[in-house]
């Protein structure tokens, strides 16, 4: 399962939710405002920083809007 840190209100979060959501990719949303949520965020990726998609199948961690459509895009065609 993909796990998606964001922030409701980061157009990078917004971006990457609605290219997700466009394609039909099954992922977990997971607020960053709640405090546990960014302690995990920490203690996953180790910078505070939204989006961030964590792979739990492949331990891959990838920031960055772009990367992160990128890196989908890539895994959708396979």
């Amino acid at each position: 399962m993909l796990d998606l840190f964001i922030l409701e209100s980061c157009p990078y979060c917004i971006k990457v939710m609605n290219f997700m959501n466009e394609k039909g990719i099954k992922y977990r949303k997971i607020d960053t405002k709640n405090n546990d949520n960014a302690l995990r965020l920490l203690s996953l990726g180790g910078i505070d920083q939204v989006p961030f998609l964590y792979n739990e199948e492949t331990n891959e961690k990838i920031y960055d809007s772009d990367m992160i459509i990128a890196y989908l895009k890539k895994h959708e065609q396979e």
